[in-house]
């Protein structure tokens, strides 16, 4: 599980990392020779849609985003868990319809490309789609994980962060 885990982070960061890559490139070459990189604007924000779907499939699964828990810190244990249900059931609630309709704009793209090089959108719709469903299936494993009493943690064997993050 740990080297699915890896792959989703990695396919994040790789997109996050062409993107300031991309930014910074473009810049460079606008400024020192008045060129632009082409695409790069497009390109930036397919890369940029790939990498949400992809981080919200870890966020979600380990319950590592942003959290307003003044309910949450109040309540015992066994309430903290009931929240932490409550909350990845709606985010599951939401995630699959949501992985479904970018399957659909995969679908419905056809033959549509970038400006300059046409590049086919379809391509970067279908990484994004990908992480669109991993972040459904990771939402819905961790809602049977709280169900059976086990929660995940970015590093399970540290507690360092056990109890530091919590909610969908």
């Amino acid at each position: 599980m740990k080297r699915v885990f890896s792959a989703i982070e990695t396919m994040a960061a790789l997109s996050l990392l062409l993107i300031a890559v991309l930014t910074a490139g473009n810049v460079l070459l606008r400024y020192a020779f008045s060129m632009q990189i082409p695409d790069w604007f497009d390109g930036s924000q397919m890369l940029q849609g790939i990498a949400m779907f992809w981080g919200i499939a870890l966020a979600t699964y380990y319950g590592t985003h942003i959290c307003v828990d003044l309910l949450w810190e109040s309540l015992k244990p066994a309430g903290q868990r009931c929240v932490d249900m409550i909350a990845t059931a709606v985010t599951t609630a939401f995630l699959m319809p949501m992985a479904w309709m970018v399957w659909v704009k995969v679908g419905g793209t056809g033959s549509q490309g970038t400006m300059d090089l046409r590049l086919p959108l379809q391509w970067f719709y279908a990484v994004a789609a990908v992480g669109a469903s991993v972040a459904a299936l990771l939402a819905l494993v961790r809602l049977v994980h709280l169900w059976q009493g086990r929660a995940a943690s970015a590093d399970e064997g540290s507690d360092e962060l056990n109890g530091a993050a919590h909610g969908s």
